[in-house]
């Protein structure tokens, strides 16, 4: 059984998603505004670094400039079959042309307020970086 909740939240940014997507699909740009540090091995095994900790986590899914999926990799077997996952999508409003990112964290915090300030300061830091 699992305590994992799916914490979903879109934050409006002033700029493209070909500008956006390097910065949620690339290490380099990941390590600028989500984590410490996010490294790639030959294995194309993601490790995100927070606070001094290794969080490895494999790229599930992605598409040039709309989204990208990491599923983070377990120690344990059984939590596999149910793994945490970060997705990011660059969305856009159709009538507005505005781009906003829309988060979808999968994860065993089930504190949507510490959820939504976590990630409303991460989309602010993306922001500053890309003037949006």
């Amino acid at each position: 059984m699992s305590n994992k909740t799916e914490f979903r939240a879109e934050f409006d940014i002033n700029a493209s998603k070909k500008m956006l997507y390097p910065y949620i699909f690339s290490p380099s740009g990941l390590s600028q505004w989500m984590a410490d540090d996010v490294t790639v091995n030959e294995d194309k095994i993601f490790n995100f670094i927070w606070d001094g900790e290794d969080h490895k986590a494999k790229m599930a899914a992605h598409r040039v400039n709309n989204f990208v999926r990491f599923e983070f990799i377990s120690e344990d077997d059984e939590e596999d079959k149910d793994p945490a996952y970060i997705e990011i999508r660059l969305e856009m409003n159709e009538l507005t042309q505005a781009v906003f990112i829309a988060i979808i964290d999968y994860s065993d915090i089930d504190d949507d307020e510490e959820s939504m300030d976590l990630w409303g300061s991460l989309v602010d830091s993306l922001k500053e970086i890309v003037g949006g």
